[in-house]
């Protein structure tokens, strides 16, 4: 049997997939934002926001169950192969439904109409979606391939963006572009299933089995992409697509951090559904509380920093067609702290637990105070209001996850460095805001800001002697000279 790779590995190859889904956008999106300006990002963006509830419904719960339905039976290859094969005869049955349903409401909706070559591109992620059982290779952590094909993929998009889009016409193609980047990988998902599972039907189906669970992970999903969606929807439709333009640009920094924040919960999700199924109780309380706090301590920060350079982010990545971007921006930034947290409680805790009720209550409640919000604020505040309604939403999550697992989350969340994190944001703050003072330009704002403030921020910690800042240094220093002693 392949030898399983440690924690550290999945989170530094994750990282990496991570970062390059961060570095695609920061170099395209400067250059298609100035050329397409907000009416045709916003126009990709409502469409996007519009195709996601359609492959919500194609994917029901599956990405997230598949993970750990898969983690428990991955030591046999039978066992794993009629998984697979039950839960993926469910999502191409849902894939079909969904799209002569899709297929329809381009008929029937006159604004999906009026646009019906951009939905059929984007109308391709629900097939990629469902082919590309991503959630087969998470389980089995296999993080180094899906980060090598994803990097590539995106290496292809990044290239194909700058030959192919030069005109503000050109945002259908941009549009198809991002769904390559994103999901257009899973082709190769696809041709490689022969390497984890047996092509041959094995029998002995029992697709009952997993209806219940799936239902629970849907209306989860189903929750979530309505308080993550939903204020792009409803801005397309109160405020037209323009107001999608600028809350776009706003999302997409913050959507750019947030992965790289729960890129943590991603690669622990299969293995503490691992250790919970052989009964090593202790170790998943280990892996947790450390999780919780480098999730705290990584997430704060970028939020301040982000709050605080909001306008020369804004202009780097958008132009200045995008100012009425900036506060939008700034409103939306605690989101996350919130989501860093509860993608730990949730889906490193709760579901592995097999409590993923709870988590679809905190969800389902994350919703209801959204719509809420959305409706009241947006009409009168477009994009700033919709940004208050997600924050608002994930708060509700919050504390909703935090009262199902009080009992065991609220130790770990009352013994965080609060102090010492408070002295090293400041001290980050402090140091790096007189750099707005200066006319500089937006590239060596960040730049010169970015190094004050997190270099600010590491040394208070390192001075307070804060312990998991002194793990994290020590291991980079450990790195370092096993480097310098093979070189």
């Amino acid at each position: 049997m392949e030898k399983r790779k440690s924690v550290k590995f999945n989170f530094i190859m994750n990282s990496i997939l991570t970062a390059s889904a961060m570095i695609f956008p920061l170099i395209t999106y400067p250059y298609v934002s100035r050329i397409l300006q907000p009416q045709g990002i916003g126009s990709v963006s409502f469409a996007n926001s519009v195709v996601t509830y359609f492959s919500m419904f194609a994917q029901l719960g599956i990405p997230t169950y598949g993970i750990r339905a898969c983690a428990k039976v991955r030591d046999n290859k039978e066992m794993l192969t009629r998984t697979v094969q039950e839960i993926m005869f469910i999502n191409m049955i849902t894939c079909l439904i969904v799209y002569i349903a899709f297929a329809c409401s381009l008929f029937w909706v006159p604004a999906f109409r009026q646009e019906k070559a951009l939905y059929v591109v984007m109308g391709s992620l629900i097939l990629f979606n469902t082919i590309g059982v991503e959630w087969l290779y998470k389980s089995l952590e296999q993080y180094s391939y899906i980060t090598i094909r994803s990097v590539v993929f995106k290496f292809i998009a990044l290239i194909a963006m700058f030959v192919l889009v030069h005109e503000k016409e050109d945002y259908i193609i941009y549009g198809g572009i991002t769904i390559f980047a994103a999901v257009g990988s899973n082709i190769i998902n696809f041709l490689n299933l022969r390497k984890f599972i047996y092509l041959r039907p094995v029998g002995a189906y029992n697709f009952r089995q997993h209806l219940k669970p799936i239902s629970i992970f849907f209306a989860m999903s189903v929750a979530t992409t309505v308080y993550t969606n939903m204020d792009n929807v409803m801005l397309g439709f109160m405020r037209g697509t323009t107001e999608n333009g600028y809350y776009d640009a706003a999302v997409k920094i913050k959507n750019i951090l947030v992965s790289f924040v729960a890129s943590l919960g991603t690669v622990l999700m299969p293995r503490v559904s691992y250790y919970i199924e052989i009964g090593e109780q202790k170790e998943f309380y280990r892996i947790t509380k450390k999780a919780l706090k480098f999730v705290f301590l990584l997430a704060t920060p970028l939020c301040l920093y982000f709050i605080l350079f909001a306008a020369p982010s804004i202009y780097l990545i958008s132009g200045e067609l995008f100012s009425s971007s900036i506060l939008p921006m700034r409103l939306i930034m605690p989101t996350l702290i919130f989501i860093g947290l509860t993608n730990i409680i949730g889906l490193q805790m709760l579901v592995p637990m097999g409590r993923e009720n709870q988590v679809l209550y905190s969800e389902i409640a994350g919703a209801i105070v959204n719509l809420i919000i959305n409706s009241i604020l947006i009409p009168r505040m477009g994009a700033a209001g919709a940004a208050i309604g997600t924050v608002a939403a994930e708060i509700t999550v919050f504390i909703v996850q935090i009262i199902a697992l009080r009992k065991v989350v609220i130790p770990i969340l009352g013994k965080l460095p609060y102090w010492k994190n408070f002295l090293a944001l400041l001290g980050g703050a402090v140091l790096s805001v007189g750099v707005l003072m200066f006319d500089l330009a937006n590239f060596i704002t960040l730049a010169v800001s970015a190094v004050l403030f997190f270099g600010a921020y590491i040394l208070i910690l390192l001075l307070l002697r804060e312990d998991m800042a002194k793990e994290i240094f020590e291991q980079a220093l450990k790195i370092l000279r096993i480097r310098k002693r093979d070189n």
